[in-house]
């Protein structure tokens, strides 16, 4: 996955779509990631000790990283990421404008 934590992304597709926001979480085994703000729901909770009220509170589920873009630091748009060797360092880089992500 080229897909960091940390990373600003642009949604492609499903219900956010052209939303960005900025990666909380990657889960690379399951190729998803958590996305700030995106894909949330409601969940009702009971409550934990007897006379507490239950209540509802807001989950960020994980996304597929497929469905998810990189935005890049320098052109501001969503493109593909390459790598580049710099020395002995591998960096990445966009594809649309060449500048380091």
């Amino acid at each position: 996955m080229n897909i960091h934590k940390g990373d600003i992304v642009k949604i492609i597709s499903g219900k956010d779509r052209g939303k960005t926001g900025k990666i909380l979480k990657a889960l690379p085994e399951r190729k998803a990631v958590l996305i700030e703000g995106i894909n949330t729901y409601k969940k009702h909770q009971r409550p934990k000790k007897q006379g507490e009220k239950g209540e509802v509170v807001t989950v960020i589920r994980p996304m597929k990283a497929a469905k998810v873009m990189i935005v890049c630091s320098s052109c501001k748009e969503a493109a593909r990421a390459g790598y580049r060797l710099e020395g002995d360092k591998k960096i990445r880089i966009c594809k649309k404008c060449e500048g380091q992500m």
